[in-house]
């Protein structure tokens, strides 16, 4: 075991807290089906948006942008645009008070304020249910492999395995970790609902904080009077239409993942990203924690600033972390235990990097943050699932009179179901990266189209939005087993042709929505785009309603709000880095745009 008595200490003392709050808070979680799944809404949008920005700092997340700043170096900045990370950032200008407004517990529910409650909605309904579930077993089991992976460094194998009446395969020994710690994110999610959540994230973002700011400082006094020994290119976040780094002097190893990963034309793969990312940002934040954080707001404008927030407390410090860990795995390849049944595998330069190069009591911290990272993202994660299933399916189709006792005993049991689904799923995923591709890659584009267009388009209705989600759902099951070895993000345009025919096709053969819920919705949450018709109807009606008219100011703030994303998450790695000249350009920039964001949205920020 490679941990001290004082590491062990730390963690112990974490997991106990961490089983102890969610004992504590379970009276204040059995008040009422609010209370359990949003927190009462009563929870200040700041520790909302830490909690959300706690549960993105997920530890397979962070093991996959450590590996991707080793090999790509300052460029790496841009592939998590995947997701897209940028969408917080169209949440904080106008999307999460729109959200906010509909006064949901969930997004299925909330598709009542846009499409009604007669039984033709029902088909749509179960559509965004089965999305949601399927993306949160997809998270589930991504946090899991993760989780294995990093705990198979620090704790191995050959330590424990005398304590186990079995053999284990060695390709399974991080999901038999996985299962040891998921019991713990369990067992206080489901028993103390979002209220333990919260606080869980909050004690974790405290330590992670400390943890990550040590690690930089850490590599900042290593790197002293020691070159990086890096391809040309690495430390430039510029890049043309090639990726333009050669490691084959290097490390050459690092050329082969570049290769599989499949971003080398990577002019072309940001383009993607890009296109792909800007739909998806406009379809608003998918089923899952991110929109449950929304919902639990206690009002349109704490839902802005709380996304907005996220950015703020996430970025810098875990790039601070991400940067201090690449420093010291670049000063000390040789050193470090890379090696897989299948490779190397650079998805463990995390662990191994902490394990060889971090102090005792620090790695503690760091152990304890990264573990607590696991725990609320998957807790974060199961609270959405329990939500859409409880909510969306036993109370709405199953039992509508349900008792709060009977509605907290359902969470329970859900709550069990869910986590085993998702352990069963983690035995058959390859890696943290291809879980990751296929979620952000084709599932979300089965999404995107009818989630657009339910915001902007008037006409677009329930059965349209059925088979955007259907033909798009399809597609994104089918398409990897069609294209097994292309990266799921070139076959997204084709998806989302897909989809968008579903949705066209869809609208066209049903007759509009009811024209009172359209009314009811443009009055209450206020949309831009193509709404024309209905705000005749509505201004007829009523003289003195204003439409809304902030599509430019939004679209403005939506740019200048990216880039400042941009600068928060090279800022950290710059500094650490020590490179002058771009550290104080990017602080100016930064700046500049905290200045106009003062005036263009802070200031005129309504409910």
């Amino acid at each position: 075991m490679k941990l001290t008595g004082l590491d062990i200490s730390i963690v112990l003392l974490y997991l106990a807290s961490m089983v102890m709050i969610g004992w504590v808070l379970r009276k204040k979680a059995r008040q009422n089906k609010e209370s359990y799944l949003m927190g009462g809404k009563s929870l200040p949008w700041y520790l909302l948006g830490l909690s959300d920005a706690s549960d993105m700092f997920d530890i397979s997340g962070t093991m996959w942008m450590v590996a991707l700043c080793f090999i790509y170096g300052m460029k790496s900045i841009w592939i998590p645009w995947l997701w897209p990370v940028f969408n917080q950032i169209f949440l904080m200008m106008y999307l999460s008070k729109w959200l906010r407004r509909s006064n949901a517990t969930t997004g299925a529910e909330w598709l009542a304020t846009r499409f009604g409650t007669d039984r033709k909605v029902n088909a749509s309904h179960i559509s965004v249910v089965v999305f949601a579930l399927l993306g949160c077993f997809g998270f589930l089991a991504y946090g899991f492999v993760g989780l294995g992976k990093f705990m198979e460094i620090f704790i191995p194998w050959s330590s424990v395995q005398s304590y186990f009446p079995f053999h284990v395969l060695p390709e399974y020994v991080p999901h038999i970790y996985g299962i040891v710690f998921t019991l713990f994110a369990t067992f206080y999610s489901v028993l103390g609902g979002m209220h333990s959540i919260v606080i869980g994230d909050l004690i974790k973002y405290i330590i992670l904080t400390v943890a990550c700011i040590s690690v930089a400082v850490i590599a900042i006094i290593r790197m002293h009077g020691h070159p990086l020994n890096v391809p040309e290119g690495w430390h430039n976040p510029f890049f043309g239409k090639q990726l333009g780094l050669n490691w084959s002097t290097i490390i050459e190893d690092a050329n082969k993942k570049i290769a599989e990963d499949g971003f080398s034309p990577f002019g072309f793969f940001f383009m993607m990203m890009l296109f792909k990312g800007i739909f998806a940002s406009l379809a608003g934040p998918a089923p899952n924690y991110d929109m449950q954080k929304i919902l639990s707001t206690r009002s349109p404008k704490e839902a802005s600033k709380m996304t907005g927030f996220v950015s703020i407390v996430l970025l810098p410090i875990r790039y601070s972390l991400i940067i201090g860990l690449t420093i010291l795995a670049l000063l000390n390849y040789n050193q470090l235990n890379l090696s897989s049944p299948t490779g190397t595998d650079f998805e463990k330069i995390l662990p191994a990097t902490i394990i060889q190069f971090i102090p005792a009591g620090i790695m503690g911290l760091l152990f304890t943050g990264l573990l607590g990272a696991f725990m609320s993202t998957f807790s974060g994660t199961l609270n959405a699932a329990q939500a859409y299933v409880v909510n969306d399916i036993y109370i709405k189709y199953i039992n509508p009179k349900a008792t709060n006792r009977q509605i907290i005993k359902r969470n329970y049991a859900v709550g069990v179901l869910v986590v085993l689904l998702s352990i069963l799923l983690g035995f058959f995923v390859k890696n943290v990266n291809s879980v990751l591709q296929w979620i952000v890659g084709a599932l979300y584009g089965g999404y995107i189209a009818a989630n657009m267009f339910k915001w902007y388009w008037w006409r677009f209705n329930a059965n349209g939005f059925f088979w955007g989600m259907a033909t798009g759902i399809a597609a994104a099951l089918v398409f990897p087993y069609i294209f097994k070895n292309q990266l799921p993000l070139y076959n997204w345009p084709l998806l989302f042709g897909i989809s968008i025919l579903g949705c066209i096709v869809g609208t066209f053969t049903a007759k509009p929505t009811d024209i009172e819920t359209l009314k009811n919705f443009y009055k209450k949450v206020r949309p831009w785009g193509f709404w024309k018709p209905v705000q005749l109807l509505v201004q007829h009606e009523d003289p003195n309603f204003k439409p809304n008219q902030r599509f430019g100011l939004d679209m403005f703030n939506v740019v200048i709000g990216i880039i400042a994303q941009c600068c928060l998450t090279i800022l950290p790695m710059y500094l650490v880095l020590w490179m002058k000249a771009p550290l104080f350009i990017t602080i100016a920039i930064l700046t500049v745009i905290i200045i106009i964001l003062k005036k263009t949205w802070w200031s005129r920020l309504e409910d």
